[in-house]
């Protein structure tokens, strides 16, 4: 733990109660045909392994599992999909794109969340947001989230996130991105509901200003301890996936810790504390830089050339 020194105490401690977590049920699943043959030949003399304990635990209702978004549940960030759906829809220019493209190509080729990019991206988003109806907004994120949204979703995590409310505990998503957005998806996934950011709104108008600060690294773990405290979940019995670095704060506040899809400095950290990994992006680059499966690499690449001939344009 000496590694955590840069926390508060109170950090610090919630660290501590982080604890090994057991493989999620349907691993064994993942194995061909052909493998679980060659296991039922093996000699039945070996010595039997000794059973993982069962995890999430069913019935446990002082559990509940917390998510991020942008990479953990979905491909890419939410709030550049939503950009696209409002710059279809008119709602913008097409310099204002260049902002979204910017941010999401950076995403997608650093495989990491740059608070300056996203803080860029939410500027931008809030600009274009503002004078205009929450209930209009949400109307429109339902028919972008079947757009662009829908087919960009992690299979694996999607398991996952079913696992937990097979076990009969509840599923937050908890993001950055905004609070309405971010009820949208988990409405659409069936989870319990989201913790995001909170855009200022009076009258049911957005003022183009937030409610505090970005639901980021350490504001997520805040949110999930008054969270937890409202609905007398117990964190250490808690899971928290993430596929970044920026979410050690939310991910050390849980007994059961996950790493999906993990940036590099992320993945340093789950190994050094034995934190459980998944990794869903197929194929050596997309493992490393956190690409999308290769049907997305001609789109990245289109995208990119855009981003770059837009960027060039504006200066």
């Amino acid at each position: 733990m000496a590694a955590l020194g840069w926390l508060t105490p109170r950090r610090r401690s919630a660290t501590a109660r982080s604890v090994l977590a057991g493989e999620a049920a349907a691993e064994a699943a993942r194995k061909s045909s052909l493998q679980l043959e060659q296991e039922r030949e093996e000699s039945t003399t070996a010595e039997p392994e000794a059973a993982e304990p069962e995890f999430p635990v069913v019935g446990d209702v002082r559990a509940a599992a917390f998510f991020d978004l942008d990479n953990t549940v979905m491909q890419g960030a939410a709030i550049f999909h939503f950009g696209r759906g409002l710059y279809k829809r008119k709602f913008f220019q097409r310099r204002e794109l260049a902002r979204f493209a910017w941010a999401q190509v950076w995403f997608r080729l650093a495989g990491v969340e740059d608070p300056a990019h996203m803080q860029e991206a939410r500027d931008s988003a809030l600009s274009i947001v503002k004078g205009h109806r929450v209930s209009e907004l949400m109307s429109i994120g339902e028919e972008i989230y079947d757009e662009y949204m829908a087919d960009r979703i992690w299979p694996g995590t999607r398991g996952l996130a079913q696992a937990h409310l097979d076990a009969g505990q509840k599923v937050w998503l908890v993001t950055a991105a905004p609070v309405e957005t971010a009820t949208i998806i988990a409405r659409r996934l069936g989870l319990t509901g989201a913790l995001g950011t909170v855009a200022e709104s009076v009258d049911g108008v957005y003022t183009g200003r937030l409610v505090g600060e970005l639901l980021h690294g350490p504001a997520k773990a805040e949110a999930v301890r008054a969270l937890a405290a409202a609905e007398g979940l117990d964190l250490n019995r808690c899971a928290a996936y993430s596929d970044s670095h920026n979410d050690i704060p939310m991910l050390s506040l849980v007994g059961h810790p996950y790493a999906i899809n993990p940036d590099t400095k992320l993945r340093k950290h789950a190994k050094d504390r034995d934190w459980r990994l998944r990794d869903y992006r197929t194929g050596r680059k997309a493992a490393k830089v956190g690409i999308p499966a290769a049907a997305g690499l001609g789109a990245l690449a289109g995208g990119t050339a855009a981003a770059v001939a837009l960027h060039r344009r504006r200066h």
